[in-house]
């Protein structure tokens, strides 16, 4: 046999080989998981950068909209500047050159693999992690020429400076105009109107299911808010992207529960590290917030998200640190006691503000007493966004911090740059501010907030010990950094959170020990504060699950098994639960015939049918039985409505009615509301 032949033969031989191998190749979630981890990640540095940017680009164009249409007219100094800003930009084309051979070989591989046998799940697996990551390749680098667009509006810096130059008619006018908006945005999507990372923390526990189209959506609306002056944080929207994201991804890739769970956990963790530039700190909230577990499992995906949408956020954003890196040396050992106290004073004010922010989301909603409450509670979404932007636009003119994520103004706590009066004042007006936003209807997240919150106040503490003992405290910016983790700790309830947020951000491990000393204790005391209201409304929720239904029954005639269907609509009609019990001829209740249920069963039986064929059998229900024992009643039998016998009297019961029971206790109209509108009654 001639050498070309014989190298021809082994040719094939190895193609057939490789051919076989590949037709084995599989891919359990477990080994995809890290690779779909980092994959989340780069998307959440993708929506890191584009939010920032969108926040900058509306804040922008509001100011500097002149110098952009001069930047596109050749010869012009602001044409200079945008070159110069393309220039200098952070390109990183060694993406392209990893991303581009990795993404098209993960193409070609899945197109070697044949049907059949469970081949299609890795088909199907390559396919998408390759098209995700030349999607994000095709994302990256227009987002870095709109991150070189707003440094030529010279706003990268932050917009919360640039209130000293405006008229105070826009600073009032255009929180207002920017809630209108996003109050139109969001006014047909209920589910996207929370901050950010609850509704995260509850999909993760639940294992439910994130769309992705909320976050874009959120991510647009918090835009929005931000950059029109709304005092609210862009990281909420962020981890809500990322989440979301990751669920998205998860479900078509075809991951169990669990590793769904555990990629929106990346996804939300990798929106932290992009946002704070801190992939430690992302990582940390991920495990301790999120998954409330640090197992080798989770480790990998988390890790890597956060890796890859730090690279990713750096390349667009910058790498530089968001907060002023500022020398910290322990004075004097004294300086632990006021540390704790720094701790306890953190954990108040996040509880003030988590009651804050309900409280006012209550007001807007209608839900406190009083005319105003409840004439907001009538007005639609956009309207009540709009009041309070306007409520925020006013708080803007009295103190600067207020307007946007206001960190600028942690910096100048940092280094001295605010007096007392200032850092008090801001410390409560940020508060304020924030919660309006938010509660009014306005979109955003808690984190920036909060850690301004936690410097202002820092700050205060800070400069009143320093002020009355120099020679034993380190100055006030100290106390600010200190505080900032703090806040971040009591807000998330996360002390490793704060402590490693703030330890990134400062750079400086000399700050470790006033923060474990600030963080544990801020955390524990909200923990405590929130957890004893929370266990007010526990004893209270428990106290109405055991009040007996009778209070809840809408009593009504019942009526015949052998009563035409015809007949039974004019009674349904007049029912005010659209509802009716059914007795039979020996007395006793059979069930009962709800309107919501009607149509199908009376289109199968036809205009003859009789009341027999439309019921619904089940229990019977005593006046005396607890709400709570009747509502598992109804979910053992699958059942919205069900009968009460009361002895001279019959009714019915309802799961709506038994629901509003606990939310709200008790209410004069409860008895009253139907379980289906009688507008679903067939005619």
């Amino acid at each position: 046999m001639s050498v070309p032949l014989k190298l021809r033969t082994l040719w094939r031989v190895g193609v057939r080989r490789l051919l076989a191998a590949v037709q084995r190749l599989r891919l359990p979630g477990p080994s995809v998981l890290p690779v779909a981890g980092a994959v989340v990640g780069v998307y959440s540095g993708l929506a890191a950068g584009l939010f920032a940017n969108l926040i900058l680009l509306v804040h922008g164009l509001s100011l500097g909209f002149p110098l952009l249409v001069d930047a596109f007219r050749s010869g012009t100094e602001a044409r200079l500047q945008l070159t110069e800003a393309l220039m200098s930009a952070r390109w990183h084309f060694e993406f392209i050159i990893v991303g581009i051979p990795l993404g098209l070989g993960a193409l070609g591989l899945a197109r070697l693999i044949e049907p059949g046998e469970g081949r299609e799940v890795v088909r199907r697996r390559l396919e998408v992690l390759a098209l995700l990551v030349l999607g994000a390749l095709s994302l990256y680098y227009p987002l870095v020429g709109l991150a070189a667009v707003n440094t030529l509006l010279q706003h990268a810096r932050g917009v919360g400076k640039d209130i000293e130059q405006l008229s105070p008619f826009f600073v009032v006018l255009a929180p207002a105009l920017g809630g209108a908006l996003v109050g139109r945005l969001l006014r047909d999507r209920p589910e996207t109107h929370g901050h950010g990372v609850p509704e995260v923390v509850k999909a993760v526990e639940s294992q439910a299911r994130l769309p992705a189209r909320n976050g874009l959506l959120k991510l647009a609306a918090s835009a929005v808010t931000i950059g029109t002056g709304g005092s609210a944080g862009r990281e909420g929207p962020i981890v809500y992207g990322g989440a979301a994201f990751g669920s998205e991804v998860g479900r078509t890739l075809g991951f169990t529960q669990r590793e769904l769970a555990i990629l929106m956990a990346s996804g939300a963790g990798a929106g932290i590290a992009a946002s704070f530039n801190a992939p430690v700190a992302g990582a940390i909230f991920a495990m301790e917030i999120l998954l409330a577990e640090f197992q080798l499992r989770v480790f990998s995906p988390i890790i890597l998200a956060s890796v890859t949408a730090t690279m990713v956020s750096r390349g667009i954003m910058g790498s530089a640190a968001m907060l002023e890196r500022v020398a910290y040396m322990m004075v004097s050992g004294w300086e632990i006691v006021f540390y704790v106290l720094l701790g306890l004073l953190c954990g108040a004010l996040a509880y003030a503000f988590i009651q804050a922010l309900h409280g006012v989301e209550e007001f807007f909603r209608g839900h406190r007493p009083g005319r105003l409450s409840a004439w907001l509670g009538r007005q639609p979404l956009h309207l009540r966004a709009a009041i309070g932007g306007l409520l925020v636009g006013l708080l803007a003119l009295a103190h600067p911090v207020v307007w946007g994520t206001g960190h600028e103004y942690a910096n100048d706590a940092l280094v001295r740059g605010l007096p007392l009066a200032l850092l008090a004042s801001g410390c409560v007006l940020k508060l304020v501010g924030t919660a309006l936003t938010l509660g009014s209807g306005g979109s955003g997240g808690t984190f920036f907030p909060v850690t301004v919150i936690g410097a202002m106040a820092g700050g205060a503490f800070g400069e009143l010990l320093h002020t009355f003992m120099p020679e034993i405290t380190a100055p006030s910016g100290a106390y600010a950094m200190v505080g900032m983790g703090g806040a971040v700790a009591a807000m998330t309830r996360g002390p490793l959170t704060g402590m490693m947020m703030m330890y990134e951000l400062s750079g400086n491990y000399a700050i470790i020990l006033p923060l474990m000393v600030t963080c544990t204790l801020a955390s524990a005391l909200c923990h405590v504060l929130v957890e004893r209201r929370a266990a007010r409304a526990g004893a209270r929720k428990l106290a109405l699950r055991r009040t007996p239904v009778r209070t809840l029954v809408t009593w009504a005639e019942p009526v015949a098994p052998e009563l035409p269907a015809t007949e039974l609509r004019e009674r349904l009609l007049t029912s005010t639960a659209a509802a009716l019990p059914v007795r039979g001829s020996d007395g006793k209740l059979r069930g009962v015939v709800v309107a919501g249920a009607l149509g199908d069963r009376w289109q199968q039986a036809g205009e003859a049918a009789t009341v027999e064929a439309l019921l619904d059998a089940g229990p019977v229900l005593t006046p005396e039985i607890p709400v709570g024992e009747a509502l598992a009643t109804m979910d053992a039998q699958s059942l919205n409505v069900l009968a009460v016998d009361g002895g001279e009297r019959v009714g019915v019961v309802t799961r709506k009615g038994l629901e509003h029971f606990l939310q709200t206790g008790p209410r004069e109209d409860l008895q009253h509301e139907p379980a289906f509108g009688v507008t679903e009654l067939r005619h």
